[in-house]
């Protein structure tokens, strides 16, 4: 059992072990253009960097939609991730975008830090969890509901200002993958107002955490009696979610298809929600490149 647990926690912590580490050069792109903006301060979190993606010939004021994806320093070039891995944004939009297959896009990439697992959870399920399942946990430590502040109400105005783009929650998304697919499920419950589409990869459904006092099943019961009270209407929003079905991606069928029932039982359509299993894919940024266009073709499609 400790080594099923260590397993988890080192792969839910691997993306913020690099963000320890010491400044790591500055990615390259094969399509498109990359804007950094060291360490943008917040009052609400600790500063981090922003990194956005622009799609070629893009100027301020064009017809675009935003994407905002967490883990941004692994997202465009494997030369400067810890791993030597890399999600292939910009070669995966680009060609999309280059065949008119999608919409054209901005992503927004936001690093994370060494508080990542506190920055992504989503703090709202606390009310959800039988009192005596969470008398010790400290609510204090999770800030969910701080990191989306910072997204909507510092990082957007900005990004709305510099470049333009459209700016309707039709044209807004969020995506992660793990805990990042935890917050991003989030993010679309609390800001249904902002957020038009949430992408949601190898999401931590099971929330089992290095804890011997946090109580997984009673907190993923909990996020799915969240997420049941808050999603938005029925088809009103774009949601996609998927695993894969090896190591610790396949310990997530049993919450993962709870979820799944939860959903379309509320009446979400398969034009509005999506839900994948992708076979043979791991817990790694190599797998969520190989897949990065079926959700990006289902929320960008024309």
């Amino acid at each position: 059992m400790k080594i099923k647990i260590f397993s988890i926690m080192a792969a839910l912590l691997c993306c913020a072990i690099t963000a320890m580490a010491q400044e790591p050069a500055q990615p390259e792109v094969s399509s498109g253009t990359l804007e950094t903006f060291a360490q943008f301060k917040s009052q609400y979190i600790e500063p981090r960097n922003v990194t956005v993606w622009l799609p070629d010939g893009y100027t301020p004021g064009q017809e675009c939609d935003v994407l905002y994806m967490h883990d941004g320093q692994m997202l465009f070039d494997a030369s400067t991730t810890w791993n030597h891995q890399e999600w292939k944004v910009d070669e995966v939009m680009g060609q999309l975008i280059a065949q008119q297959a999608i919409r054209r896009c901005i992503v927004v990439g936001i690093d994370n830090t060494e508080n990542r697992l506190n920055d992504y959870f989503p703090t709202g399920c606390y009310a959800y969890v039988p009192r005596e399942k969470r008398l010790d946990v400290d609510l204090m430590q999770f800030k969910g509901d701080e990191y989306l502040q910072f997204i909507v109400q510092e990082l957007k105005p900005f990004i709305d200002k510099r470049y333009q783009p459209l700016t309707s929650r039709e044209h807004t998304f969020v995506m992660g993958s793990s805990m990042g697919g935890l917050i991003s499920l989030y993010a679309l419950c609390e800001y249904p107002e902002v957020f038009g589409g949430a992408i949601c990869m190898s999401t931590h459904s099971s929330m089992q955490f290095f804890d011997a006092k946090f109580d997984s099943e009673a907190w993923a019961q909990g996020l799915r009696e969240y997420a049941k009270d808050r999603l938005p209407a029925p088809n009103s929003a774009l949601l996609y979610m998927d695993r894969g079905d090896v190591e610790l991606d396949g310990t997530y069928k049993p919450t993962q298809d709870k979820l799944d029932a939860m959903i379309t039982g509320l009446g979400w359509d398969s034009d509005h929600f999506m839900s994948r299993v992708f076979e043979g894919h791991k817990h790694m940024e190599t797998f969520w490149a190989e897949r990065l266009d079926v959700p990006f073709m289902f929320i960008l499609k024309k």
